[in-house]
């Protein structure tokens, strides 16, 4: 049996098959194809060549030409190809567009809470075909190591970043006092007040815990925690509960909750900044640049709503 050579296989050959197999003339095909009839004609005769036997019988003058047995076997399976290289497209399309494709997204407590929602609902509005995957982490050394390890695409972070990583500013978050609802009059509380109280904090593993515990031993040498929870709104119980304060980023409290107050601090402590970041040598697929920009979009929303909503002296960046 004869060997054809599939790597001289040229989609453009298998489209003008298809045109002057359904037009029945060369000068026809041309004029649907945009060729001229000799282009035509060339890419059949090459076609020709690569399977090393005609195509058509060219019975000439105005009569159309006739599939060969060879040529009705080409046409079925070069349709095929044809509607597979159309679907490849199309696919490549919308992965390029950043509507589809799996992307891993890392983020923290009070960014799956205050800002994820958001970022997914637009995300699945815009491009219903991207299957995210979360990983929550509240230490920013864990998402650190699985933006570098390629676990993650990109990733919700506070505070300082490696070399490795870039990343896009989202919002400046204040640290906040949590007390119980009448404890304090309305307004700022001293920091060296709450540093002396009872407090209930984040793990000491905690990112934003670690911010916030830093500043309060510079001015207690050992603030007292009486207990510790990676749950924000175990937190929030345990200051409604009267047993104790809490320093904590104001995203991580919730708006709603009218049974605890949210004061300013005097001094302010820095606020934690956070980000949204990615590896910075690693080609991201179009669906991470579409969820960066979806995510500024909402954190602009939500640093609208936190400055509704800041103590008197706070302010948002």
């Amino acid at each position: 049996a004869a060997v054809v050579d599939v790597s001289a296989l040229d989609p453009r050959h298998l489209s003008a098959l298809v045109a002057v197999a359904e037009a029945g003339t060369f000068g026809r095909a041309a004029a649907q194809l945009g060729y001229s009839q000799s282009a035509v004609s060339q890419q059949i005769a090459a076609l020709e060549q690569a399977l090393g036997a005609p195509v058509f019988d060219r019975p000439g003058g105005p009569r159309p030409v006739e599939l060969t047995p060879m040529g009705e076997i080409v046409l079925a399976q070069g349709r095929r190809v044809l509607a597979v290289l159309a679907d490849a497209a199309a696919e490549i399309a919308r992965f390029e567009g950043g509507e589809t494709g799996p992307l891993a997204v890392g983020t923290f407590q009070s960014a799956s809470t205050a800002i994820l929602p958001g970022v997914v609902a637009a995300m699945r509005d815009a491009a219903p075909g991207v299957q995210i995957e979360l990983q929550e982490s509240d230490d920013d050394a864990d998402l650190h190591a699985a933006l570098d390890d390629g676990t993650l695409d990109v990733s919700f972070v506070v505070g300082d970043l490696p070399s490795t990583l870039s990343s896009t500013a989202l919002l400046s978050d204040p640290f906040v006092l949590v007390a119980p609802a009448g404890m304090y009059s309305p307004g700022p509380v001293a920091l060296t007040e709450a540093a002396v109280r009872p407090l209930i904090g984040q793990p000491r593993d905690s990112s934003c815990q670690r911010l916030g515990e830093r500043a309060l031993r510079a001015v207690v040498a050992d603030p007292h925690y009486v207990f510790r929870t990676a749950d924000n709104g175990a937190v929030a119980a345990m200051v409604r509960a009267g047993m104790g304060v809490a320093v904590l980023p104001l995203l991580c409290v919730d708006p709603d909750d009218d049974t605890i107050a949210v004061h300013a601090l005097e001094p302010q402590l820095p606020s934690r900044s956070v980000h949204i970041a990615w590896r910075t040598d690693r080609s991201l697929p179009p669906s991470a640049h579409r969820f960066v920009e979806l995510s500024s979009r909402v954190a602009a929303d939500v640093a609208d709503a936190l400055r509704q909503r800041i103590p008197q002296s706070i302010s948002v960046r």
